[in-house]
């Protein structure tokens, strides 16, 4: 991990998340114009000129608001100032020099931090004498740059790593578990991380659809090192009335894309409905293996087998995904929390699990023996042979004479059979049948 950490701040709307796009190359943040979009702290790792760091994106810095996100925010920007190597302070030149950017620089000068005071918006050379009234902040030079056009910003680069010594490029570690943190809006995805990190990292609020970005944080424990991304709550499409939420779902599918385990939060008071099978539907078509914590457990009145009551419940909902392991925590009394880290790791390493071509044909061959594939035509099927093709997830291909008069109903037969033998528990395994 790079070790040098750049937080952006800046009061709302002056261009913050576009110029952490700028400098990843890539439209990481959400970049919106309506003010407040970005309310956590968002993290990417980040290179220049062979200088590597990361890279803080926080929300608008209020100093004294009352506002709940405002309040929230504040604290966010504050803890990456902590955090932070350097900080860039991002200004809006059309606008000029306002109170709350006075209110700001004081507060960074009494960090003690080395600031980078980036004037934003000079889109040409004709601009630049906009520059100059910001001297007044007394942070030093300001620095002129473009963040929507790209202009000057290597310049700007140049300087705000120049403390920094250039690295050699490592290969990122690839033994990491990334857990993706997916549910419905207040479920308590970012309180469940901030119970595991052990610190408030996320803007937690009891307004549903706080977390916007989808967010990674690096947890040690027990001597391993886990990637958490904690995720925008998912609705259904036509729920997502704001333009800034649909894109933070997509951003959050695309999470699922690169998580290694998909952790899928339910809520114990509100049980299981609709939208959290969607959810569950959204992992599976991008074939991830998923993991499910049922939140809040301290909430609910406990009775003999009320879990394993439970379980069966959402078993029974899940129908063709049963496959998928229940687990029942609270992240507020942190109970059981841990203990999702270790299931993640076995359901991994379930992903990853190779069944050797030889073991396969001495198992499954005599149970399709016992019951063979039924034929809508007069020709018989016959299966013969069985080889796994693939992992992360696997996939199983099965040589016969007609693969295409294989019903859909003996397919699921197949698939029992496998996860009856081999396991591969919250592992989404595909079948092909391929002409022997």
């Amino acid at each position: 991990m790079p070790s040098a950490i750049i937080a952006i701040v800046g009061r709302p709307n002056v261009g913050k998340s576009t110029l952490f796009n700028r400098i990843l190359g890539a439209r990481e943040a959400i970049v919106h114009d309506m003010p407040g979009v970005t309310r956590d702290r968002k993290y990417a790792e980040a290179e220049w000129a062979g200088v590597h760091f990361t890279i803080i994106d926080t929300g608008g810095f209020v100093p004294e608001s009352d506002d709940v996100f405002e309040r929230a925010i504040r604290e966010q920007a504050q803890i990456a100032i902590e955090e932070a190597d350097v900080v860039v302070f991002v200004v809006d030149a059309v606008i000029g020099v306002t109170p709350l950017d006075k209110e700001i620089a004081n507060i960074l000068r009494k960090s003690r931090k080395p600031i980078c005071l980036a004037v934003n918006k000079i889109d040409s050379a004709k601009r630049e004498n906009d520059v100059n009234e910001f001297f007044s902040l007394g942070l030093g030079e300001p620095l002129s740059i473009s963040a929507l056009g790209g202009r000057q910003i290597g310049d700007f680069l140049d300087v705000v790593t120049s403390a920094f010594k250039p690295e050699e490029t490592e290969e990122g570690d690839q033994t990491r578990l990334r857990l993706a943190v997916l549910g419905k809006p207040n479920v308590g995805k970012s309180s469940l991380v901030n119970a595991l990190l052990g610190k408030t990292r996320q803007v937690v609020t009891e307004i549903p659809g706080t977390t916007r970005d989808p967010i990674d944080s690096l947890l040690k424990h027990d001597g391993e090192e886990f990637i958490l991304i904690d995720t925008a709550g998912l609705r259904k499409r036509k729920r997502l009335i704001e333009s800034v939420e649909f894109y933070s779902a997509m951003r959050t599918l695309r999470s699922i894309e690169r998580c290694d385990v998909a952790l899928i939060l339910f809520d114990a008071k509100r049980g299981f409905d609709v939208q959290d099978l969607h959810i569950v539907e959204s992992a599976l078509e991008r074939r991830r293996p998923i993991l499910i914590a049922v939140n809040k457990w301290d909430l609910v009145e406990k009775e003999t087998n009320t879990a394993k009551g439970y379980e069966s419940f959402i078993k029974e909902k899940l129908g063709l995904y049963d496959h998928i392991p229940v687990m029942f925590v609270s992240a507020l009394t942190k109970q059981r929390i841990y203990k999702l880290l270790e299931k993640a790791k076995f359901i991994r390493e379930e992903n990853c699990k190779r069944i050797d071509t030889s073991t396969l044909n001495d198992v499954l061959l005599p149970e399709i023996e016992r019951n063979p594939p039924k034929s809508s035509s007069p020709k018989e099927i016959k299966i013969k042979y069985i080889t796994q093709i693939k992992t992360e997830p696997p996939m199983f291909a099965f040589f016969c004479n007609e693969p295409t008069l294989i019903q859909e109903s003996y397919k699921r037969y197949l698939l029992n059979k496998l996860r009856e033998h081999f396991g591969f528990e919250g592992v989404p395994i595909t079948l092909t049948f391929k002409k022997k």
